[in-house]
Order: structure tokens, then sequence, then C-alpha cells
């Protein structure tokens, strides 16, 4: 049963009736503030006692029917006062775009502002009297105040990582030596033998797969190794395509099936290969047969490794020999390695309380011997040591819900029912993702700021929002929530949800979030974030379900096979006036409607990848709630708008276009700009001289921009900046001396971050780009710059550096005199620098010395250290 969570929205209308900022906003409604506080007074008795109103849901359908009541009155609340805040931000504009004092004093008494006054006073007034009906109602459940005393404290400072080791995987060893048996076992004359790998969610195929693919005899044994993940889509001409990008670099996504058929012959051409096809769910024998013919171009040895929760698929497609014919299935865990594996998740080194360790036990058994149920609830008791906390764990009820053989939901519900309710409601959000969807950081902290679900714990509420959502994801990752993190410039990173927790997603988040898979599909008419991943939805027109959804918030269009069209964009505006996250990505789109700029509460725009664009209306300048643009593909933009300076609430731009120079008095007049991405833009020569305006900016990306000179002088003035990326920018020159001395160093850069690559240009580091950020820069990587000679004797001011990676630089034939002295320095990689190579080997090498000190030492696809 899907959860009602009304606590954090009760909790943003507190927030946003108790700011100072707020009341000014709404001062000039006097009639109305009367009306405000006592809302406030009827939210904070209804807070007292939400907690406890959670929590009797599950058993007690009054309570729910109470709670929905309350956060169907709750969303309109929020959207009245959103109207409160729209305006301010519009008077605001107003008052840039004419300074002339009677221009303004006739504006602000003209009728359309009496109307509004009084349209928003009435709105107040009716909300207050439904409040008033649930304060009355909630008496007469007998609430308690104060939280529930059986909630665990999950606050802690630990953190997760991407990396997989060998030794992160427990009582594998027998199931992996099977495997690698098989592998090497001589084919049985046909080509391409296939191994799949059995089990239910959860089990740990896919981190089985990863230990045999990662193992030094499989290296020796194939010529080429290949990685595809598959999930629910078995199309051929996709899979053909990641099959050729796991083994080369090149482009493919353009070619026709006959060109890739072609292309993927002269990749397997002779080669003994193994594959790995990972999560798959096709039950087609047609596909597979048709599919595996295009494989033969490999010799008889080559061997597929297929990872499935569905024995009817390994039967389609295993070749292993004997009883073992649909495939190797994978069991649980002993209760050993389970209870090994619970110990490393939920006990400190130094604190294996024996009684703790009894009840832990008891959890064990009833995980199933499945790995993720295990690591979960072990995860979630790292932080207590109170046995209290852990009986509850063990005897929860929801362990005694009955469950299907391959259920183990209850397991993981148990983790999501003690997340804090500012986390929940950020989980549930992910359910309107697919399964195997790789999020990206920036964008998913976007989204959650646009919908209102990030919450400041300063007093003052002055916490920037984008370090509070980061701070969320690294909560949830402590968890075990998401998996498969893979680092991104300036910071930022790529992850993905288990399948499981995708499914614990979908549970929490019923009625609330909905992925839409067929026009005929039923809706829930309090679904909030909806997202659309089949384009049949849209062939019978528009599906009848969408005019039920008053209250839309999200619409997701995120893959390139779902394209909207002009209508379906025109029905949004006039349909779902509150709609504050719109996602339309890869559509043939050329022109968006005018109207688009009606959308007052819009918070995030997202139209990357819309190759047909050449320009976009000036009404999406009346956007002045925007805090998240992405244009990033939009590669035939001719111009940005000519009033973008008005988009004073925007935070977030990704910029792609085909100007050569872009103007002054546009982007660099967005005071509240923090991360600006200026990717794909084969024209580009020069950048705005008013960047340095930017004081806000704390991010600033510049990638493939191949006609890109200079940077522009000001760059030095940004003195929020901390995270700097330039890439493949052929004709990027940083040699110019930029003085820094005359400057105040609270007016410089203050680099955390500095990634540079493809610049074919660059022959040493820019001085002043050491020089501002000598104590605060942690981490540095050089890829791709073949004329670049070598680190600088600087390098050694770097006292907080951490990360040091210089790839593909062969120029570089040493290390600095004084590394020794970065002892911040916790991981130091070299890759395609022969000569550097050689003098950093182990023991022997010349530059040894300078580098022994450092705990993690990464040498040409070998960790040669790791302490």
């Amino acid at each position: 049963m899907a959860e009602i969570l009304v606590s954090s929205i009760v909790q943003i209308l507190l927030d946003k009736l108790g700011s100072v900022a707020y009341n000014q906003q709404v001062f000039f409604v006097g009639s109305v503030k009367n009306d405000l506080q006592k809302l406030e007074r009827i939210l904070n008795s209804i807070k007292a006692v939400l907690l406890d109103a959670e929590e009797q849901q599950l058993h007690n359908h009054q309570v729910r029917v109470w709670l929905e009541q309350l956060k169907d009155v709750c969303y309109d609340a929020e959207y009245v006062l959103d109207e409160f805040e729209v305006e301010a931000l519009r008077r605001e504009v107003t008052l840039k775009r004419g300074s002339i004092r009677k221009k303004v004093c006739n504006f602000l008494s003209q009728p359309k502002s009496l109307a509004f006054r009084f349209k928003l006073g009435q709105k107040i007034k009716e909300i207050g009297k439904r409040f008033d009906e649930i304060a009355a109602s909630k008496d007469k459940l007998s609430f308690k105040d104060g939280v529930p005393h059986n909630r665990i404290n999950l606050r802690r400072d630990r953190e997760t990582h991407s990396f997989m080791a060998a030794s992160d995987i427990i009582g594998r060893d027998r199931d992996k030596e099977a495997i690698i048996k098989s592998l090497m076992q001589s084919g049985d004359g046909k080509n391409a033998s296939v191994i799949p790998i059995v089990g239910i969610a959860g089990l740990g195929k896919t981190a089985l797969a990863k230990l045999v693919y990662n193992d030094k005899r499989i290296d020796e044994y194939f010529d080429l190794k290949l990685w595809v993940c598959v999930s629910n889509d078995f199309v051929e001409k996709k899979m053909i395509i990641d099959i050729i990008s796991s083994a080369t670099d090149q482009k493919c996504s353009d070619m026709n099936i006959d060109q890739l058929q072609k292309v993927l012959r002269d990749v397997l051409d002779g080669k003994k290969y193994l594959l790995v096809l990972d999560d798959v769910w096709n039950e087609d024998v047609k596909k597979w047969v048709e599919f595996k013919s295009l494989l033969l171009g490999g010799v008889n040895e080559s061997k597929i490794i297929v990872t499935t929760r569905n024995s009817r698929v390994a039967s389609i497609m295993s070749t292993m020999r004997g009883d073992s014919g649909g495939g190797y299935h994978l069991q649980g865990l002993p209760y050993d390695s389970c209870l090994s594996l619970f110990i490393k998740c939920a006990f400190k080194e130094e604190d294996k309380d024996p009684n703790l360790k009894k009840i832990g036990e008891e959890i064990v058994k009833k995980c199933r011997g499945v790995p993720l149920a295990v690591k979960t609830l072990g995860s979630l008791l790292y932080p207590s040591n109170d046995e209290n906390d852990w009986k509850y764990v063990r005897d929860n009820e929801l362990w005694d819900i009955e469950q299907k053989e391959d259920d183990i939901l209850p397991a993981l519900k148990l983790s999501y029912d003690q997340l804090p309710p500012y986390l929940k409601q950020c989980f549930a959000f992910c359910s309107i993702f697919p399964k195997d969807f790789e999020f990206d950081s920036l964008f998913l902290v976007q989204a959650w700021m646009a919908n209102k679900l990030l919450h400041s714990r300063n007093y003052n509420g002055n916490e920037e929002l984008e370090i509070i959502g980061m701070r969320y994801l690294k909560e949830l990752v402590s968890r075990s929530f998401f998996q498969d993190f893979r680092q991104l410039p300036g910071g930022f990173f790529t992850f993905k949800m288990h399948d499981l927790m995708h499914d614990l997603a979908v549970l929490v988040a019923k009625n609330e979030c909905a992925i839409v898979n067929s026009p005929t599909q039923f809706i829930s008419k309090n679904v909030r974030h909806l997202s659309f991943f089949d384009d049949n939805t849209f062939e019978g027109g528009l599906p009848s379900f969408l005019s039920n959804l008053g209250h839309l918030s999200t619409i997701f269009f995120p893959f390139d096979d779902v394209k909207p069209n002009q209508s379906f964009i025109e029905s949004c505006i006039s349909m779902f006036p509150f709609l504050r996250t719109l996602e339309i990505r890869y559509s043939d789109i050329e022109l968006l409607p005018k109207k688009l700029g009606n959308m007052r509460h819009l918070r995030y725009l997202h139209l990357g990848e819309n190759n047909r664009m050449k320009t976009l209306p000036n009404s999406i300048c009346n956007l002045q709630s925007l805090q998240t643009l992405s244009l990033e593909g939009c590669k035939q933009l001719q111009e940005l708008p000519r009033d973008i300076r008005y988009l004073i609430s925007l935070r977030t731009l990704l910029l792609s276009t085909n100007q050569k120079r872009l103007p002054e008095k546009g982007i660099g007049s967005l005071n509240s700009l923090r991360f600006l991405q200026i990717s794909s833009c084969g024209n580009l020569e020069c950048l705005f001289e008013d960047i340095g305006n930017l004081k806000a900016l704390r991010t600033l990306i510049i990638v493939e921009c191949p006609s890109l000179v200079s940077l522009p002088r000001r760059v030095k003035e940004l003195s929020s900046l901390e995270n700097l990326c330039l890439w493949k920018c052929e004709k990027l020159n940083l040699s110019w001396r930029m003085e820094m001395e005359e400057q105040d160093n609270s007016t410089r850069p203050h680099l955390r971050t500095l990634s540079i690559g493809g610049l074919p240009q660059l022959i040493e580091l820019p001085q002043w780009l050491l020089q501002c950020s000598a104590n605060t820069l942690q981490w540095l990587a050089m890829k791709d710059c073949p004329n670049f000679i070598a680190l600088p004797e600087s390098l050694q001011h770097l006292e907080t550096l951490q990360v040091l990676r210089i790839l593909d630089c062969p120029k570089v034939s040493s290390l600095p005199q004084d590394m020794h002295r970065l002892t911040a320095l916790g991981e130091f990689g070299i890759q395609q620098c022969p000569a550097l190579s050689e003098r950093c080997k182990k023991d022997t090498g010349e530059d040894w010395p300078k580098i022994a000190h450092v705990p993690k030492i990464y040498l040409d696809g070998n960790w040669i250290k790791s302490n």
C-alpha cells in the first residue's frame, strides 16, 4: 500500500508563512495577513500529530482518509501561496524594465493588480476554511504529539562509493569459479556459447558477473570483453550500438541496421570474445535467434554470459549441457556468508556488542539469503547501538506480510520507513524514471528543487538549495538506495537504482507518481508527477486521462523514442497551469509556442537534444520562477532570446548554440546563476566579457567548443567559482597572463575541482589557476593534452589536493621535485604517459619516492598500491 506523506508539505507551507521575505512579499495584501497568520497557527497544531498519523495509516482507514484530505488541501494551499511569489518576481522584473517612478506607481495601482489581490484573498479564505475542518476532525482520531518512540535516528556521516572490489563481495567464490570454469571449457562446435546466470532480484547476479568479468584469467583467455545492460527492452539496433560502443569509441547512432551489422562483424571478426548481457527479460525466441546470428563473427571459443531473473529466458538463450541447460541458477547466500555481510554493514569495527549480534543473527535469517536485503538492513542499523531499535527491526510486522517467492519488498520497505520524511519524498519521486535509468545528480537535484522537496536545516533558511540536494543524495547513498556511481567533472556523478529499490519506489509513490506506457492506462487523478516511455501513447491524440490531472506538477519525456508533438505542448500550457517541471528532450519541435511564457510556476525546463529548434520565443523570458533551463545539444539554436537577462531566478543553465559570440548584458546579467555549461558550440569563438558579474556562479563547464580561442579576462572575478572544467576545445589557449596580485583574495575564484582535457594548445598549467586555489583545490585531472610538458613546481603548494590524475599526456616525463609535500593526496593516477609511468614504477622508478606516501596509486590500468 502506498504511503501518504504530508509532513514535508506542511513544513514547506510553514517555512513559507514564517519567513520574513515571504511576509514582505504579501505586505501589499494587508487584508489577507490575518488569514495567513491563522493558517500558520492551524498548520502548527496539525504538524504536532503528523508523524503519529503517518505511522497509523497502515492500520487505520479513517486516518488514511484524513491524511489524503489534508494532503489535497496542502497542495492547493501551496499553489495559492506560490502565486504571491510569482507575482513578486513579476513586479521585480517590471521595475528592472522601467525606472520611472510614475510608471511604476501607475502599474501598481492598475485594475489588474487590484483584481489579483482580491482573487488571492478569496482563495486564502477558502483554504483557511478547509484547514479549519481538517483540524477539527483530527481531534476525533486520538493522535499523539511528537515522534513515534520506535523510529531510529539514521543521521550519520559514513558514505559509500561506487568502486566494487573483489573483497566487497562475500560468499560467491564457489559461484565465481564455476562460471569461470564454464567459460574456459572448449566450445561444443557452436559459435558463442551462452551461460545464463539465473536468480531472483537482489541475489547479486550482476555482482557475480562483474566478479567474473574482472578476473585476470578472463583478461588472459579472451581477446575482447564487452558489457551491455539490456534491461526491459530487447531492441536489436540498440544492442548492436551498445556492443560497438563497449568495444570502440566509434559513434554509430545515426547508422542504419545494415551499416551497424557490418561494423559489428568487423569488431568481432576473428576474436575470441566474452559478451555479458546483463538483466535480460526477452522471452521472444525469434528475437534472440535473429540477434544471436549477428554475433557469428567471433571464433568458436567465444562466450556470452546472460543475467536474468526469468528461467524461461535462460532456457531460450542457454547452450549449457546436461541438467544445467537452463543456466547457472544462483542460490541465496549461505547463512554464514549473510551474517558476515551483515556484521560488516551493521557494526563499527571496534564495537560488536554480543547482544546486538544475537538479534542480528535473527534478522539475517529473515533476509532469506538475499544480499541486498542483508546490506540494506545492516546499513539501517549501523548508527544505532540501542537494543530496542534492533528488536524493532527484528519484530516489525512487515516481515509477516505474505510474499511471493521472489518478493523482498517488505525488507526494503522497512528501510524506507525509517527515512526522514524529506528523504522519503525525494526517493519516491525517482519512481517516475524506468528501471536501469542512469540518473544525473545535477538534474535530479534540480527536479527535486523545482518541486519544493528540499528544505534548509539552517534557522535562517539561507543554505544553498543545491548543497541541500547533494546532501540528500549522499544520505540516500549511505543507506544503499543508489548504486553504480560514475564521477563527472565538477563534483557531479551519475548513478542507478537497483531493480528492487525501483520496485520499492513505485510501491511507496503509487497514486503520486506514474510512468505512462499506454494511452488506455489507468492514471489516478491524484498523480502529480508523470513520465512517458511509449510513443504509442499519442497515436490517437491526447490520452483521455490527462484531462483529469488538474494539479499535475511534473512531465518528463527523457528518451529519444518518445517524441511529444506541438499539440501536446500547447495542451500542457492550457491544461496544467501549475506545472513546475517540464522535460521535452529529443523532440522534432522546431518552435515552441509563445504561450509557454504563461506557465508562471514553471521552475525546470529541459529542452535538451532538440536538434531542429533554431529559435526560442522571447516569451520564455516571462518565466520569472524558472530555476533550470537546459538547451544542451540544441546545436541549431541561432540565438538566445533577447530578454534572457530577465530570468532572474535562473540558477542552472546548459547551453548549446550555433552563435559565434554570446552577447553582453545577456547571460552575464543572470545574478542567481550557480551552474553554467556551454557545450557543443561549433562556431563559438568568444564568450561574454561581463561573465565577471556572475558572483554566485559555482560551476563553469566548457565542453566541445572547437573554435573558442580564449577565456574572458573577467573570469578572475568569479569569486564563488569552485568547479572549472575545460574539455575538447582545440583552439583554446590558456597561456596568457592574468595578474592576480592586485586583486583582493575575497574576489578571486577558489577552485575545488579543476578538470582539463582535449586542449592541444596547453603546454603548462596557468599559474593564475593554481595561485587562486592553493588552499582549496581538492581534485585536479589532466587528460588528452598531447603538448602538455610538465606539472609545475608550484604544485607542492596545493596543500588540500586529494586526487591527481594525468591521462594521455605523453610529453609529461617526470614529477615535480617536492611532490612528497602533498600530504593530503589520497589518490594518484597515471595512464598513457609512457615516460612518466616508467619513472613511477613501484620501488624501481626514479619518481617513486615522491609518491610512495599516497595510499592509492593507479598506473596504466592497475592499482599498484591501495592501502
